[in-house]
């Protein structure tokens, strides 16, 4: 959980309630109730500068990349080469739909060709994207990225939920369409204050419809 991961970086960093809070321009309380869970919806500016005080990075910080970070890890160690196979492991369902709850999964890897690039997998839910031929219960490939060019398909989190979706960013606009590629299901667009809770988890590279 958020907060577990919150209390266990700021305590291997020695800091205080109060010094995170003063890092944060915010209070001892408001912390306290972040690490317990009384607080869950916080603001990615929040969730970026809570990540910089403690030396790490917003996708570690919220655990959507620390099972891939440690996969590379094991790889440089063993010296296993780019492009060989590998396995990613899987953090968790993405809703080929409506937007449902980002879960973790832990201990689950599937076989992937290095070359990919990926860093994790999701495992779909729904059937928005099968024009893009991707599935319920497809695993997605994705490489860990917050910027994506525009008509890519990406996981995208919106209010701590996930869900997966071609991407357009109007910037002048202050506008975000993520459209699906369904005609059962109207695009999802976001103007303006409302891209505050959105962030992209990472571009989709490759997906798999069977897992033996």
């Amino acid at each position: 959980m958020f907060g577990e991961r919150l209390r266990q970086l700021r305590k291997e960093k020695k800091m205080t309630l109060d010094d995170l809070a003063r890092a944060l321009g915010t209070s001892k309380q408001t912390i306290q109730r972040y690490e317990s869970g009384v607080i869950a919806n916080i603001p990615p500016e929040k969730i970026e500068t809570l990540a910089t005080a403690l030396g790490t990075t917003p996708s570690a910080l919220m655990g959507w990349s620390d099972g891939a970070a440690e996969h590379r890890r094991d790889i440089a160690e063993k010296g296993d080469g780019r492009g060989g196979a590998t396995s990613l492991p899987v953090l968790g369902e993405i809703a080929c739909g409506k937007p449902i709850f980002a879960s973790e999964t832990r201990g689950e890897y599937i076989p992937a060709d290095g070359s990919l690039g990926a860093d994790f997998c999701l495992r779909a839910h729904g059937d928005s994207m099968v024009g893009a031929r991707i599935y319920d219960g497809d695993i997605v490939f994705i490489r860990a990225q917050d910027t994506v060019e525009n008509g890519e398909i990406a996981a995208v989190i919106i209010n701590d939920e996930a869900t997966l979706k071609r991407v357009y960013f109007y910037r002048r606009e202050k506008k975000l369409i993520l459209s699906p590629e369904n005609p059962k299901y109207a695009p999802l667009v976001y103007i303006g204050k409302e891209l505050r809770d959105i962030r992209i988890l990472g571009k989709a590279v490759a997906f798999q419809s069977h897992v033996i």
